[in-house]
C-alpha cells in the first residue's frame, strides 16, 4: 500500500524532520518497508530498529543511497541529507505496528491468522499455495512470524490481495496481543499446542496464549482450532464459544481427516470429511502427523470459499519448505532435513514420521538440544530419550546439551544402538560411516542454535542430493 509521508506521520504521531521544510519535489511518499538496509529496495520506507548487537540508525544513510523513500527513526541518524525525510517516533518497533495495524484495516483482503506450537510455517506455506489458486494471496515470508516479522509482512503487501495468511509466532506473555490487536482476522487458525517457548511465557500455559489469537477476530469472524488437544480446546471455548473444531483423533468435529497410507511417489494420501463432504488428496505430508496439517489446511481453505478441485490441486502441486520434512535421496541414503527448528511436540510427530518412511530400512536420528524449554528442559529431554527408543534408530547422533537428560530417556527406553556426541561436522561424518551401514534413512532435527545444517551439508558433500 503506498502511503505518503504527511499520512504516515499523523497516523504515527511522529516529529517530521527533513521533508517536513519545503521539501521541493512535493510531499515524498512510500511504498513498502525494510529493516535491512540490504534489502532496501526504491521507494521503501527504511525503518531504523536499535539492537543488542547492530543498530539500524547507522545504516540509515545506506538505505537512502539504495533508494528508501524515507526513514522512521527514534533518533536523528548521521550522515544523512538536509532534506531527508525522517519520522521521529519514540520506539520504532511500536511505530512499525502501528503504521502495521492502519494498513490491514485499510486492506480489503481476507484476512487470516494461524498459530501453533508445531507445524505452523509448513502449514501456512502450503495454504497460501492453496489460496493463490483462487486469488492473489500474501503471507508473511517462512517464519519472519514475530514482532517485527509479522507487522513487516503487512507493510509489504501492496493492497490487490484476495488473502492475506500470516502466521503469528509468541515467545512472551504479550506477544499475542500485540500482534492479534495489528492483524485482527476475519479467520484464525490454531493449529495444535505443546510446549514450545514455555521459558518466556511464565505461569500460564501455552494453549492459554495461542487461544487468544480468537480474541481479536473481526466482527463475525471465524475461529478454526484442533479438538485434539483439551487444554487448547477449553482455551478456545473461553476465547470464542463459537469456534469451530477439527479432528484427526475422532473428536466430534465437522472439519476431520485419517492417513490413508504413503503412496509410490512417497508423498502421503489422506481421506478428508469437510462439514459434510468427503474426497481424497495427495500431500507432501507423511504419517499421521501429517493429517493434522492437512485437515487444518484444507478446513481453512474451505472456509475461506475454495471448493474442492481448488483444494485438490493445491495439495498435489505443493513443495514444503526447506528445513521442513524436505526430502533428498544421496546415495543409498534418504535424508530427511527438518532442522529449522524443534520443539517436543515437533521431534515426536518427525521421529514417528521417519519411523514410517523408513520401514525396515536402518534408521539414523542426528537430533539436537531443543531451546526455551524453562524449568521443563530436563524433563522434556528425558521424554524426548524415551521416544526415540521406540523408534528404535541404529543410532542417534546428540548435538548440544542436555545431554544426561536424554540418556537417561534412552536407558529408561531399553535403547541398544549407538549414542554418539560429535563434536563437529568432521567428527560427525568420521562417525557416521564408522556404523557401516549400506543405507536407509537419516533425519536431522534440532534448534535452530544447533546449526545442525552443517551436519546436513556435510552429510551431502561429495554426494549427488536430488529433491525426492
Amino acid at each position: 500500500m503506498r502511503i505518503n509521508f504527511e499520512l504516515a506521520c499523523r497516523v504515527l504521531g511522529a516529529r517530521r524532520e527533513g521533508a517536513g521544510r519545503n521539501f521541493a519535489s512535493g510531499e515524498p511518499e512510500f511504498f513498502g518497508a525494510a529493516v535491512d538496509s540490504r534489502r532496501v529496495t526504491p521507494g521503501q520506507l527504511f525503518i531504523c530498529i536499535p539492537g543488542t548487537r547492530v543498530d539500524g540508525h547507522d545504516f540509515a544513510a545506506g538505505a537512502l543511497a539504495a533508494g528508501a523513500s524515507a526513514i522512521l527513526a527514534e533518533r536523528m541518524p548521521d550522515n544523512l541529507p538536509e532534506d531527508a525525510p525522517v519520522l521521529l517516533v519514540p520506539d520504532s518497533v511500536e511505530a512499525m505496528g502501528r503504521l502495521a495495524a492502519f494498513i490491514r484495516e485499510a486492506t480489503k483482503a481476507k484476512v487470516i491468522g494461524i498459530t501453533g506450537t508445531a507445524g505452523k510455517t509448513t502449514v501456512k506455506e502450503v495454504l497460501a499455495g492453496m489460496l493463490a489458486l483462487h486469488g492473489k494471496t500474501a503471507k508473511n515470508p517462512l517464519n519472519l512470524n514475530n514482532r517485527i516479522g509479522m507487522p513487516l509482512s503487512v507493510l509489504n503487501t501492496d493492497g490487490k490481495e484476495v488473502f492475506w495468511i500470516l502466521e503469528v509466532g509468541i515467545s512472551q506473555t504479550q506477544d499475542m496481543d500485540e500482534l492479534g490487536a495489528i492483524l485482527r482476522p476475519d479467520m484464525a487458525l490454531i493449529l495444535n499446542a505443546g510446549r514450545g517457548h514455555a521459558e518466556g511465557l511464565g505461569a500460564r500455559n501455552v494453549p492459554y496464549y495461542k487461544a487468544r489469537l480468537l480474541r481479536y477476530l473481526t466482527k463475525n469472524g471465524i475461529g478454526l482450532a484442533s479438538a485434539d488437544y483439551p487444554d487448547l480446546a477449553r482455551e478456545c471455548r473461553n476465547a470464542c464459544p463459537g469456534v469451530l473444531f477439527f479432528s484427526i483423533d475422532g473428536k466430534q468435529a465437522a472439519y476431520r481427516a485419517a492417513y490413508s497410507g504413503q503412496i509410490q511417489s512417497g508423498r502421503g494420501l489422506y481421506r478428508l470429511w469437510l462439514d459434510g463432504i468427503s474426497f481424497d488428496v495427495e500431500t507432501p505430508f507423511r504419517g499421521r502427523y501429517g493429517a493434522e496439517n492437512t485437515v487444518a489446511i484444507a478446513a481453512t481453505a474451505h472456509l475461506a470459499g475454495l471448493g474442492q478441485d481448488e483444494i485438490t490441486r493445491g495439495f498435489a502441486e505443493a513443495r514444503l519448505p526447506e528445513q521442513r520434512f524436505a526430502r533428498r535421496s544421496c546415495g543409498s541414503w534418504l535424508v530427511i532435513d527438518d532442522s529449522y527448528n524443534a520443539n517436543p511436540l515437533s521431534c515426536r510427530r518427525m521421529l514417528e514420521a521417519a519411523r514410517e518412511t523408513a520401514q525396515s530400512d536402518p534408521l539414523v536420528c542426528v537430533m539436537g538440544e531443543m531451546g526455551e524449554l524453562g524449568e521443563n528442559a530436563e524433563a522434556e529431554h528425558e521424554e524426548l530419550g524415551r521416544t526415540l527408543a521406540e523408534v528404535a534408530p541404529k543410532a542417534i547422533f546428540w548435538k548440544g546439551g542436555q545431554i544426561e537428560a536424554v540418556r537417561a530417556g534412552l536407558q529408561r527406553g531399553h535403547f541398544s544402538g549407538a549414542f554418539l556426541l560429535p563434536k563437529n561436522p568432521e567428527n560427525f561424518l568420521h562417525a557416521f560411516n564408522e556404523l557401516n551401514l549400506a543405507g536407509g534413512l537419516v533425519l536431522f532435527k534440532g534448534s535452530r542454535f544447533n546449526r545442525l545444517e552443517e551436519f546436513v551439508h556435510a552429510f551431502e558433500a561429495g554426494e549427488t542430493a536430488h529433491v525426492i
